[in-house]
C-alpha cells in the first residue's frame, strides 16, 4: 500500500473514531557476550562448528589454522564465505570456530551455518536477508544407514543365475 492509501486509510479510521497505527516489527536484542562476540553452533551432515564472531579486519580462523589452510579447496573457501558476502560483512569481523565430524564438505558447511547464525545473533537487521539466501536453514541431509540383506544402503548382493 501506498503512503497515500495509508494517509487515506488513516482519515477513515479517524473519522470512525480508531487509532490506526503503522506495523512496526521489533528486533531482538542482539545476543552478544561479555567479551563482545556472538556464538552460534552450526551443523551439517554429522559435522558441529562452534563459531564465535566479533568486530575485526575479516580474519577466519579455522580449528586454529588460517581457513585457507585448513580448507585446501577454494569451493569450501567460497562456502565459507557466503553469509559474510551476502550480509555485506566481508572484513567487518574475526571469525574463530572449532568443527569435528565428517568430512571437509560437511565441515565447511557446518561453519557456514554457525557463522550465518552468528551474524543474526549480532546484528538482528541481517536475518531477513539471510534467511532469504538460505544460510540459516539447516541441511537435515545425512547418509543414509546400511540396511541387513544389502550390500550398501541400497544396493543388492549381485544376482547369480547358477
Amino acid at each position: 500500500m501506498s503512503s497515500t492509501g495509508f494517509e487515506e486509510l488513516k482519515d477513515v479510521a479517524a473519522e470512525a473514531g480508531v487509532v490506526v497505527e503503522p506495523e512496526v516489527e521489533e528486533l531482538p536484542e542482539p545476543k552478544i557476550d561479555e567479551l563482545g562476540r556472538a556464538y552460534a553452533t552450526g551443523k551439517r551432515k554429522t559435522a558441529v562448528a562452534r563459531v564465535w564472531i566479533k568486530p575485526g579486519a575479516g580474519r577466519i580462523i579455522v580449528n586454529k589454522k588460517d581457513h585457507t589452510e585448513y580448507f585446501g579447496r577454494a569451493v569450501l573457501q567460497m562456502i565459507i564465505k557466503q553469509p559474510l558476502v551476502a550480509a555485506e560483512r566481508n572484513d567487518q569481523y574475526d571469525v574463530y570456530c572449532t568443527v569435528t565430524g565428517s568430512g571437509p564438505s560437511g565441515q565447511a558447511g557446518a561453519v557456514r551455518h554457525g557463522i550465518a547464525k552468528a551474524l543474526t545473533y549480532y546484528e538482528p537487521s541481517l536475518r531477513s536477508g539471510l534467511k532469504k539466501g538460505g544460510f540459516l536453514t539447516r541441511d537435515s541431509r545425512v547418509v543414509e544407514r546400511k540396511k541387513y540383506g544389502r550390500k550398501k544402503a541400497r544396493r543388492s548382493f549381485q544376482f547369480s543365475k547358477r
